[in-house]
């Protein structure tokens, strides 16, 4: 019984590994270069789409939460006028660290088909673990994220008020990251959420 599948898959297989009686070898790698950069074209602008505002905030529970919060932050509206969105603070920019925040993401979708924070209610129900676990992200990749835009070698410390001078420099000698002073920068902190300083 398995004979004859397995002279199908060897027959199949025959006639892939011949060369092609009709198109040059040149002719089929052409053809093959021109569909692959047509694939990675279309793949490589549907992974730029995802990374758009609109496609964010393109279901409610992003729109009516976290969306809302963001537009009354700094890095929504500022007097430079240079705006930051949601990818520029929860995506890599490098290839490779991208494509594993994008596989995470992915599988984020689960809580939007099973409703875990399709209401406000459940969102600040989910709120301090979904912001603990985006908090860890970013701990463990030393606010890769917030360093695009902001360095401490880019400040200049003397425009700086004293208090943020004085915490800007002691970070730097602790070796600390931006979250570990700046959560709840672009949304509101959890309701259960203590800062070291309280505990």
């Amino acid at each position: 019984m398995n004979e004859p599948r397995r002279s199908a898959l060897e027959r199949i297989w025959a006639v892939l590994a011949r060369p092609s009686a009709k198109y040059s070898l040149i002719a089929l790698l052409g053809i093959g270069f021109a569909a692959g950069i047509v694939f990675w074209g279309g793949f490589h602008t549907a992974l730029e789409a995802t990374n758009q505002l609109e496609f964010c905030i393109s279901c409610h529970e992003m729109r009516d939460t976290v969306y809302q919060e963001y537009q009354q932050t700094i890095h929504f509206k500022n007097r430079s006028g240079a705006r930051a969105i949601c990818s520029d603070c929860h995506v890599p920019r490098d290839w490779s660290h991208k494509m594993l925040r994008k596989m995470k993401a992915s599988f984020e979708v689960w809580g939007k088909i099973v409703g875990t924070i399709n209401t406000p209610e459940k969102f600040e129900k989910e709120r301090m673990r979904l912001a603990t676990d985006e908090w860890a992200r970013m701990k463990a990749a030393d606010s890769r994220e917030c360093r695009n835009c902001h360095g401490f070698a880019d400040m200049e410390a003397k425009k700086q008020k004293p208090a943020a001078q004085r915490e800007h420099a002691k970070a730097q000698q602790q070796a600390k990251t931006c979250i570990d002073c700046h959560k709840g920068i672009a949304h509101l902190l959890p309701k259960e959420y203590k800062d070291d300083d309280e505990e």
